[in-house]
């Protein structure tokens, strides 16, 4: 199991890949984990990142090549990839990659959600400063106010990326960069087509069956190759 999760920012890339995780015993690497692990240590590589990602900008492809270069190799017999590649680039750049490990990706895994249902859900996130436990205003709020369930730490934050405005030109920037990743991964037959617009448990039940290989999905053809050219 050698997948990518491919989608725009707050498509549930990450809820998906920890849950798939946590069922196979899979290692997830995600990019923004990285690289906020870097900024929070205070390393070169994460003081360059913390400038773009604070204004909404995507890093430059050489940080984050370097940083997915350092890690993967460590689980290239099995590895869930979130937030990487991002672009023709990137995706070249990750081709070179698993064929130097010999460790060739098996699916794409592709969750699409509309861009005004992003920003909703994006805007509204919260997390702990210190232990990072993402929770959101409207649909999983902690069970005391403003205090992380899983540390305790008072004073759940928004991270600056997730205001509003930041969110709609990630999502810009995602239309004009990531987007056209899903004709190169369908053209390589590995993509997996999901509705991301509803339930996490619904949505889970997909991407299991995505990791599998399988192309139906609970309730239809959910999850499958993905039909005709995708929709921005």
């Amino acid at each position: 199991m050698r997948l990518l999760f491919l989608g725009p920012p707050g498509a549930g890339k990450g809820t998906q890949a920890k849950l798939l995780s946590k069922a196979h015993g899979v290692p997830h690497l995600s990019t923004g984990d990285l690289l906020r692990d870097a900024m929070a240590k205070g390393t070169p590589t994460g003081r360059r990142a913390k400038e773009f990602i604070e204004r909404g900008a995507l890093v430059p492809d050489e940080i984050v090549d370097a940083l997915v270069r350092e890690r993967l190799p460590a689980v290239r017999e099995r590895f869930l990839l979130d937030g990487y590649p991002r672009n023709g680039a990137q995706a070249a750049e990750l081709d070179r990659l698993v064929a130097e490990m010999k460790a060739p990706v098996t699916s794409v895994v592709y969750i699409h959600v509309d861009d005004e249902t992003l920003v909703k859900r994006v805007s509204g996130r919260r997390s702990c400063p210190k232990c990072g436990e993402v929770y959101h205003v409207d649909t999983k709020p902690p069970r005391k106010p403003d205090t992380c369930d899983a540390c305790g730490t008072k004073g759940l934050a928004q991270r600056p990326d997730d205001r509003a405005e930041v969110v709609r030109e990630r999502l810009s920037v995602y239309h004009r960069n990531t987007a056209p990743l899903v004709e190169r991964y369908k053209a390589k037959g590995l993509l997996r087509w999901i509705d991301g617009n509803r339930a996490i448990e619904a949505v889970a039940k997909d991407v299991e069956r995505a990791a599998r290989g399988e192309a139906g999905g609970a309730g239809g053809p959910k999850a499958r190759p993905m039909p005709g050219r995708a929709k921005a």
